[in-house]
């Protein structure tokens, strides 16, 4: 006993307390880590965590909670990770442009995209596709750009208040030079029931939303926003095709964390959404939902937030769009 106690002593002397307790230290994770979503449940960003969720929680071999906060624009959830310890065990799974686009136009809450944050794991992208009404006398954009001029004033735009959908269609009155009315709704789901239901005439969205609609025959859709045609929607020409490429969108989902986690942990963090992006079960899943597989390290999740940046914050400024 002496002399243990003579050997622990030469140790702290010569290397510091933090010698002894080395031993005892556990890697990253040692406990649950909660997934802060800025979304309603149910939403597209809800349903891909939802399905990214236990394949983590599987290869951190710790629960992923998630923790949905909606409202404020995505403001909220996003304060709420932001302010949080910056240890790993709190992180956002956003999206961008919406991560890039909402501290433009807050009233109650800014921050900066990236110095803010840290990206940690890019994880999927989709696009929308624009849908009109059965009623409306077009098949293609051209037609019905044709056939809003002719009738300015007498269309309705759909759409939730605050949503990239919203943004989009918005850019797409300014690039057309169209007069289209604009609906707000609380949700996107309310502007497409009563688009079925003959108040609304155009509306954009995700595809896994709008394609049994369009399938169905209850909704005609124009063109999609994505740079390749959809493999649910192969009929369906790109905004490229339909000669509007300033209508092509991507939307990038992905993981980060606050300003300050270890380098160590975010790598881990990487490292594993790599992994669980190889699940055949997980592709499948996100083909499904209408997500496209998508990865890479976090300096190029990123180089990607820095050129929505670039891209989104003077089309924000043209249309004059308002999030609260």
């Amino acid at each position: 006993m002496i002399i243990a106690r003579f050997l622990q002593a030469i140790l702290v002397a010569t290397f510091g307390a933090g010698a002894c307790s080395v031993s005892h230290a556990q890697p990253y994770p040692t406990r649950p880590i909660r997934l802060i979503l800025p979304y309603t449940p149910g939403s597209p960003n809800d349903a891909l965590a939802r399905l990214v969720a236990p394949l983590l929680s599987s290869r951190l071999a710790q629960p992923v909670i998630i923790d949905n906060r909606p409202g404020g624009g995505t403001t909220i959830g996003t304060k709420a990770a932001m302010t949080a310890e910056a240890d790993g065990y709190t992180l956002l799974f956003t999206n961008t442009p919406t991560h890039v686009i909402a501290p433009l136009i807050s009233k109650s809450f800014t921050y900066h995209p990236t110095s803010d944050f840290v990206p940690i794991a890019v994880i999927g992208t989709t696009f929308l596709v624009m849908v009109v009404a059965p009623t409306v006398p077009a098949n293609s954009v051209r037609e019905f750009v044709r056939y809003a001029k002719a009738n300015p004033g007498k269309l309705n735009f759909g759409f939730g208040q605050g949503t990239f959908p919203h943004l989009v269609g918005e850019m797409f009155k300014v690039e057309t030079a169209t007069d289209i009315t604009s609906i707000p709704y609380k949700g996107g789901g309310q502007a497409v029931t009563d688009m079925l239901g003959g108040q609304i005439h155009l509306n954009f969205g995700t595809v896994s939303t709008l394609a049994p609609l369009v399938r169905a025959g209850k909704l005609k859709a124009l063109a999609i926003t994505g740079t390749a045609r959809s493999a649910d929607l192969p009929e369906v020409p790109t905004m490229i095709e339909s000669g509007f490429p300033e209508m092509t969108t991507v939307t990038y989902y992905g993981l980060i964390g606050p300003a300050g986690t270890p380098v160590d942990v975010v790598e881990r963090l990487n490292h594993e959404i790599a992994e669980c992006l190889k699940s055949p079960e997980l592709t499948a899943g996100m083909t499904r939902i209408g997500f496209g597989l998508k990865s890479g390290s976090p300096q190029e999740f990123a180089a990607l937030i820095t050129e929505q940046m670039r891209r989104w914050a003077p089309i924000v400024k043209t249309v004059g769009f308002q999030m609260d």
